[in-house]
């Protein structure tokens, strides 16, 4: 890939890339290893909003992967676009309330708001999804933490938070902001996180590929996930096509030039 650069940063993408639910990619944490010996920024971007930061840091540190203070998901820029002070009504998972509560936002899970924030979470049914349409209706503005269709598994893949809120759209006739990949507000965390050039791997070109287009990163597409090799040629087409991680970074590594920071 032409412009590789040695101050580029990687953003990984975790699920599909990294481990498909408990389940970890073959190579992926030796890859990583190998992308942060190099002396490169890593960044585990994840549009999964389900779970706390400390938990997905924790489970990177049980797959071999120091990620401290590296992990940024859809919860922590959605709830960046929340004012403190304000109510939020939601309906995601405990990462998203969590980042909320962070950020100063009192939650409810039931009644009037300013605001109804939309995230993956496996509990939700028609009550919960009559709550969300009805604050809304009522004038609460709609926002999601991402809009992916589907969420990779070890046995295929299943309904996304995209899935969640598209019901609520339907139900409530709103318009959501979206946080995650590949959004404005992502973009724009990301960005300032880790600079200008960079590299994106994913295994989605819907949001992961669009993302990283957006970014103005090289774009791999890695077919350990959602994506197969049946399903290409693909749009947007991605820099690279890569197996996985482990053929990701061989493949780039091996090209580019050596960081001053680098380690043994």
């Amino acid at each position: 890939m032409a412009g590789w650069s040695v101050v580029d940063g990687w953003a990984l993408d975790l699920d599909g890339v990294i481990w498909l639910g408990d389940q970890p990619i073959p190579g992926s944490a030796e890859a990583v290893a190998r992308v942060q010996r190099s002396g490169r920024p890593v960044m585990f971007v994840t549009n999964n909003s389900s779970v706390p930061v400390g938990e997905v840091e924790a489970k990177l540190a049980r797959h071999g992967i120091e990620a401290g203070g590296c992990v940024v998901n859809s919860a922590i820029v959605a709830a960046e676009l929340v004012e403190p002070g304000e109510t939020a009504l939601v309906c995601a998972g405990p990462g998203v309330e969590e980042a909320l509560l962070a950020r100063g936002v009192t939650v409810v899970r039931d009644g009037d708001a300013d605001v109804v924030v939309v995230g993956y979470h496996r509990d939700f049914d028609y009550g919960r999804m009559t709550v969300a349409a009805t604050a809304v209706r009522r004038g609460a503005r709609l926002l999601a933490t991402n809009d992916d269709a589907t969420y990779p598994t070890p046995d295929g893949p299943i309904p996304g938070g995209g899935a969640i809120l598209a019901s609520i759209v339907t139900a409530s006739g709103a318009r959501p902001v979206i946080a995650g990949k590949p959004h404005r507000p992502m973009i724009d965390y990301v960005r300032t996180r880790l600079g200008a050039a960079g590299v994106m791997v994913g295994d989605r070109p819907d949001t992961d590929g669009r993302f990283g287009r957006a970014l103005g990163y090289h774009s791999v597409l890695v077919l350990s996930g959602v994506t197969q090799q049946g399903d290409l040629p693909v749009d947007p087409a991605p820099d690279l096509v890569c197996r996985d991680l482990a053929d990701a970074v061989d493949r780039l590594l091996a090209q580019a030039p050596q960081h001053p920071g680098a380690s043994g």
